[in-house]
């Protein structure tokens, strides 16, 4: 479990699907109203206190994005909303030790788009190298993202055999970004839009 604050009132967690099993919690509980679930969250909430003193008290927003064979990237923001969840989401209430009300809006958001991040460009030249050459794929954007380089697959364009030999290659050379696509679109520096392993691989022969 990974926790980055992004502004004063909202924070990043990054749960990994083992967080989730040792917890006995699957992915599509995560928008259910199971104890498990409340316990996850206090836990969470428990560590954003004492890793970034982030007090959890009051109303919260939570989204919750789900990552293919990564994880889930929970967002929380904390301040005033109405009393009743709308478009889609439910809320949720939760008496802690302290008698305080966590009430949580919660939505869930799914992306398909496979992403692994890099330090370093020669990783990403290796990485590419290798999908090439093993036959497994061609295409992805690159992205520059907070210091890092993002590859984005389509899975779409991946033979669904292929899927998990790619998965294997991009964690033996980088690591799954808690980074969602929507804030990579946003905040990210489009370098290859387009069959960037083939770019790269082409560019890069050496």
């Amino acid at each position: 479990m990974k926790i980055e604050r992004l502004s004063q009132d909202k924070i990043r967690i990054f749960l990994t699907f083992d967080d989730l099993s040792e917890r006995g919690i699957h992915k599509d509980d995560m928008w259910r109203e199971i104890p498990k679930v409340h316990e996850l969250f206090s836990e969470m909430m428990d560590q954003a206190y004492t890793e970034l003193g982030f007090d959890a008290s009051g109303p919260l927003a939570v989204e919750v994005f789900a990552l293919p064979a990564q994880g889930m990237v929970v967002i929380v923001t904390r301040g005033k909303m109405n009393a009743h969840a709308h478009d889609g989401g439910h809320t949720l209430e939760e008496d802690d030790a302290d008698d305080e009300i966590y009430e949580m809006e919660v939505t869930l958001e799914q992306s398909d788009i496979v992403m692994y991040s890099f330090r370093d460009f020669e990783d990403v030249i290796a990485v590419c190298k290798q999908l090439q050459s093993s036959g497994l794929t061609e295409d992805g954007k690159l992205y520059s993202y907070n210091g890092k380089w993002i590859l984005a697959l389509e899975p779409a364009l991946i033979d669904s055999s292929k899927h998990n030999a790619v998965i294997a290659l991009l964690a033996e050379y980088g690591e799954a970004t808690s980074v969602t696509y929507a804030m990579l679109e946003e905040y990210g520096k489009v370098i290859m839009p387009d069959s960037a392993i083939r770019q790269i691989c082409l560019h890069f022969n050496f």
